[in-house]
């Protein structure tokens, strides 16, 4: 395709080779005749008159796929299935008669779809898992280091780095556990039908019901599937599909909280998304350093969150036991929420490998702010000494008035404590004062807390290695 088409962002600068084969073409049309073998394998298994020289005819064309007369076809009767019946057909003449027998168009187009997100959230599973174990390798590193907390982005209570990064592994386990949730329910439609009543197959096992169900159960098995929708109509529910986005918006929210956060801690040049030697932040500002990585997860994230809509809406839609106005939206709104899922979590993973601390940035932040978070160990160490803490409750607060009206309104440095060392009613030198200034004595049990979590995670991490190793998946 030259320059004078529109090509999608996702396959030329966001999305994995891997995501976009899983929705490409080829995987699509090479599972359609997959199912067209498997279909007839097991209508032969369950006493139909087909062959094995028909059989052994469609395994040898399955993958090699003749396009040309496949588009030819659907030019002319504007159906794809049937396109592709046709041209099959042509390549297998004698097993012609029994391709796609008793099916209809969702057989290989509901059942191809299901396949598609079982492989492809396999995938997105792998990935949420290596960005968990990035994050909890830089948790660890950095459990200990006091950095200063904000509510409402005002400062706070001190936590430590690695505690912050703990709420973000978190958030992505919930997102891991929701994905195993929906990936260990993902049921596959079966052959069902026009209107899900299995007519044609009624037909065909002269009214064997238990060949029918049995036809259902076989082509599972071979799809590697352990569930089966019960009853549908001629699709499975659209609410699959509105689940599985669920799924991926959950991942979004998850990588938007981080990616927002860094492009805060950058701002307050604390903690940075990897920047290479020669990369360009700015045209015009050439010392600028832009989270241009962050902002791009957040801009991919904000597009995954509002597509997982796209999904309820066309759920809630559908009429009786089949409508088509689900077919054009599913094949964009899905497929891209997939794709930019992908994106965000390679996003996720190069920046996670690749954050750069600042220490002493952090430690001036706190220095700036943590004289006003240790009045109340001040107001203690003086009362222990004789004072009268009401009285020095009063005199505290008036010191911190005065001190920060020095910091915002003459832009001048925090000198609460040398305020309270020159107050004779505390009884507080400057060394005294400066015993209660260690950063690590206003953490609580963030360091606890995170070491106790990163156990857990690490547990977890190791089981699905271990579950990995088995099943041949490259996290």
């Amino acid at each position: 395709m030259g320059k004078d088409a529109y090509v999608s962002p996702f396959s030329t600068r966001y999305a994995s080779g891997e995501m976009q084969y899983l929705f490409s073409e080829d995987n699509k049309f090479k599972t359609w005749r997959g199912l067209w073998v498997i279909l007839a394998k097991s209508e032969r298994a369950l006493g139909l008159n087909i062959s094995e020289e028909q059989i052994n005819e469609l395994e040898r064309f399955q993958n090699e796929i003749n396009y040309e007369d496949a588009e030819e076809r659907e030019k002319e009767i504007r159906h794809d299935v049937m396109a592709h019946i046709y041209a099959y057909g042509l390549q297998c003449p004698g097993a012609k008669p029994v391709i796609h027998l008793g099916a209809t168009s969702c057989y290989v187009g509901d059942n191809t779809d299901i396949i598609i997100y079982r492989d492809a959230l396999r995938l997105i599973r792998g990935k949420i898992i290596s960005v968990i174990g990035a994050l909890a390798g830089f948790a660890e590193t950095y459990k200990n280091l006091p950095a200063l907390g904000f509510t409402h982005f005002q400062p706070a209570q001190l936590v430590t780095v690695g505690k912050r990064a703990a709420l973000w592994i978190q958030d992505l386990m919930t997102d891991w556990d929701e994905l195993d949730h929906v990936l260990d329910n993902l049921s596959i439609l079966g052959s069902k039908g026009t209107t899900g009543t299995q007519a044609s197959f009624k037909e065909l096992f002269d009214g064997d019901f238990e060949k029918a169900l049995r036809l259902d159960q076989l082509v599972a098995e071979q799809l590697g599937f352990a569930r089966i929708v019960p009853v549908s109509g001629q699709t499975y529910s659209r609410k699959t599909d509105s689940r599985v986005m669920n799924v991926l918006s959950g991942v979004a929210q998850s990588a938007a909280k981080f990616s927002n956060d860094i492009r805060l801690l950058q701002h307050l040049k604390e903690i940075e998304e990897p920047f290479e030697p020669g990369q360009v932040g700015s045209s015009a500002m050439a010392y600028k350093r832009n989270p241009m990585r962050c902002e791009r997860m957040a801009a991919l994230c904000r597009y995954v969150v509002a597509d997982a809509q796209n999904a309820a809406m066309t759920a809630s839609a559908q009429w009786f036991e089949r409508t088509l106005d689900d077919s054009a939206n599913k094949r964009i709104a899905v497929s891209e929420a997939f794709l930019a899922a992908d994106a965000i979590l390679n996003l996720y993973l190069n920046v996670s490998n690749g954050l750069v601390v600042y220490p002493k940035m952090i430690e001036r932040h706190i220095m700036e702010e943590l004289p006003f978070m240790a009045t109340e160990n001040i107001l203690m160490a003086a009362v222990k000494r004789g004072g009268d803490r009401q009285a020095l409750h009063e005199r505290i607060r008036e010191h911190s008035m005065a001190a920060a009206l020095r910091v915002k309104a003459e832009g001048g440095k925090n000198d609460l404590l040398e305020r309270i060392a020159a107050d004779p009613m505390f009884g507080l030198n400057a060394e005294a004062l400066s015993a209660e200034m260690s950063p690590e004595l206003f953490t609580g049990f963030a360091a606890v807390q995170t070491e106790r979590y990163l156990a857990y995670v690490n547990d977890r991490l190791a089981k699905a290695g271990c579950e990995a190793a088995a099943a041949d998946i490259i996290l």
